[in-house]
């Protein structure tokens, strides 16, 4: 038999790696036009709480990918593709 011939051993299990987080939409302004100084001052009310929702959103999907890659980490760790007892 051919030295290239042999039997290799076999692959070692893949492990899938999907993503629980939400998806990332773009953030939005509300509508503005503004007519008077009082409307003017509403206005910045309104987008500071805009940026704070979005803010929001950023930070609950990075959290989610934190907790994905910690979650990936542990399962590489155990050789057998389970998660450690915990």
């Amino acid at each position: 038999m051919l030295s290239g011939c042999g039997s290799a051993p076999p692959l070692p299990v893949q492990t899938l790696i999907s993503s629980t987080c939400p998806t990332l939409t773009a953030c939005t302004l509300s509508p503005s036009a503004p007519q008077q100084n009082g409307d003017l001052m509403h206005e910045i009310d309104r987008v500071e709480a805009d940026w704070a929702i979005c803010a929001a959103k950023v930070d609950e999907f990075i959290k989610c990918q934190a907790e994905d890659r910690e979650h990936n980490r542990r399962q590489r760790q155990k050789p057998n593709g389970k998660p450690p007892d915990e």
